[in-house]
């Protein structure tokens, strides 16, 4: 994704800007998702300190983020270990047949399982790896027999369990977004 850049080349000072051009980011937008990442509970006049706007057009860049899709939504990180769920299971599920109606019904399925966190469709073996949350061992043998492996089409399932979390929870990297900028603007990384 280019960064726009809003510099215009005047002597006279620049007021800020809020007006979005186009779909691109530039860095009070990439400001905005790295401090909102870090901190979601952040009002919005302390966002707007923290990236240099005034609290007016740091509200509408964020609607605006929201409004095109890069923020998704808010939500609170809770310590699955606090709430009874101990273990976490990486499940790679293989289809039984690899076209669109079989792929879309176990999609479909899938989807409706609380207990899967998150689902990818992979390369390598398989067709999707699910992470599935479930209190103790003895409740994921309960819910892998009674619900996975009942799902619609799938031929072989191959679970591993964490033994323990290295990171969890991150934020997305932004780096990529400031590529190619110079100056007082990358101060905001």
């Amino acid at each position: 994704m280019p960064i726009r850049n809003r510099s215009r080349k005047t002597s006279a000072p620049v007021p800020e800007s809020d007006e979005k051009a186009g779909d691109t980011l530039d860095r009070y937008d990439v400001a905005i998702l790295r401090e909102l990442q870090a901190d979601a509970r952040l009002s919005n006049t302390e966002l707007a300190a923290r990236i240099g706007l005034s609290a007016a057009p740091t509200w509408r860049r964020v609607k605006w983020l929201e409004t095109q899709g890069y923020i998704t939504g808010y939500r609170a990180e809770i310590d699955r270990r606090k709430i009874g769920l101990g273990v976490l299971a990486f499940v790679r599920v293989d289809a039984e047949r690899h076209n669109a109606e079989a792929t879309q019904a176990l999609e479909a399925a899938i989807r409706g399982l609380p207990e899967v966190v998150a689902c990818h469709y992979i390369s390598g073996t398989g067709t999707f790896e699910l992470q599935v949350m479930a209190t103790d061992l003895d409740a994921f043998a309960r819910w892998a027999t009674r619900t996975l492996f009942k799902l619609p089409h799938v031929k072989d399932v191959q679970t591993s369990f964490s033994l323990g979390e290295v990171k969890s929870g991150a934020v997305l990297p932004l780096g990529h977004l400031d590529a190619g900028r110079r100056g007082p603007a990358s101060a905001l990384r």
